[in-house]
């Protein structure tokens, strides 16, 4: 036998086995850091501070039917800031967005009452028009380059003025005339204003159009090619250019989002009164904003989140109707928002720098 066939096979290790080296690049990050690294976060665990707070002052609170109240005031406000948040991340922010929603209800209502068209045509109008003043927007912030500060600020102005100017000229009053009476005005006050029972409390439809608003918003983001071109043409829109992402296309979509969010808001407000008031509006575009901002979202652009909104939304909800409800001074809410919009803002600061550090 030769030496090679008495020699035994040499035992090699299993693949794999011992210890292996790494670079740091694909270590796995720990649960909480992956958990600091949302922009949800600091909002969400805000948001329960809040809720606490105001179930141990404010008794009330702890029933089913103020509940109900809370989640309808925050889900008319929530309904709008998604749109937005999602405009905030592409880079941009609507200073039109408040009065965009009463050009909508002016528009639905005074079409359908002083043509007598069943409500429908009115709706799908505003439709239009919201959408229209949504591509006006963003084909002005594309073409001339301007910042979206001055291109929606002028939109809030022309708005503004049309809303009051057109509504006196036709009605002859500062308010449209009552559409309760009129035609399709049930179906559609069954779609934008109606109410359900859960547990003998009455909820109001939006509370569920929000939530699926805000699932189908989470899902874009983060589930489709458009929400990457989100948060590219946010981050950087000439790098997002420079690898085929249609920024045009992508600025221009999301002015329309807002668009359509205060054409629902809109509707809700007219089949929820019957009737809308030309001065309103003002103002509200900073709440939208202030709840994106507290959701995590950026000025800047290129980060946040769809849920984030949710939770500021709520807080704002929280707030406005827990002042009522624990008896205190409602002079204060104002005062109350911004201490809450600067705290959470330096808190997403603090878990952005945390995470990225780390």
């Amino acid at each position: 036998m030769s030496m090679a066939q008495q020699a035994e096979p040499a035992v090699t290790a299993p693949p794999g086995s011992g210890p292996r080296k790494t670079d740091g690049r694909t270590t796995q990050r720990p649960l909480a850091l992956r958990l600091l690294a949302r922009p949800e976060v600091g909002v969400f665990l805000g948001a329960v501070a809040v809720l606490v707070f105001f179930l141990v002052v404010a008794e009330p609170v702890r029933d089913g039917s103020s509940m109900a109240n809370i989640l309808y005031q925050s889900s008319t406000i929530g309904i709008m800031a998604l749109p937005v948040a999602l405009l905030m991340i592409g880079g941009e922010f609507d200073l039109s967005a408040g009065v965009a929603v009463i050009t909508s209800a002016l528009t639905a209502s005074m079409l359908s009452y002083q043509l007598t068209l069943n409500v429908w045509t009115g709706v799908i109008a505003a439709l239009a028009v919201s959408l229209a003043v949504g591509l006006f927007n963003g084909w002005m912030l594309v073409k001339t380059g301007l910042p979206s500060f001055l291109v929606t600020l002028g939109t809030f102005l022309i708005l503004q003025g049309a809303n009051l100017a057109i509504t006196k000229l036709v009605t002859g009053n500062v308010a449209t005339d009552d559409i309760s009476d009129m035609e399709g005005f049930e179906q559609a006050k069954a779609l934008f204003a109606s109410s359900f029972e859960v547990g003998g409390v009455q909820v109001k439809i939006t509370v569920v159009w929000w939530l699926v608003f805000a699932a189908l918003a989470t899902w874009v983001l983060l589930r489709t090619k458009y929400g990457n071109w989100v948060f590219a043409v946010g981050g950087n829109k000439d790098s997002a250019r420079a690898v085929g992402v249609p920024v045009t296309f992508t600025k221009i979509s999301l002015f329309m989002l807002v668009g359509f969010g205060a054409w629902f808001v809109g509707m809700h407000n007219l089949f929820s009164f019957n009737t809308v008031q030309s001065g309103e509006g003002v103002g509200q575009e900073l709440i939208y904003i202030a709840a994106a901002v507290i959701g995590g979202c950026l000025l800047t652009g290129g980060y946040g989140s769809a849920i984030g909104p949710v939770f500021g939304a709520f807080m704002f909800g929280m707030v406005q109707q827990g002042i009522v409800y624990a008896g205190w001074n409602p002079d204060w809410f104002k005062a109350f928002l911004g201490v809450m919009l600067l705290g959470a803002t330096l808190i997403n600061l603090w878990v952005r720098r945390t995470a990225t550090r780390r």
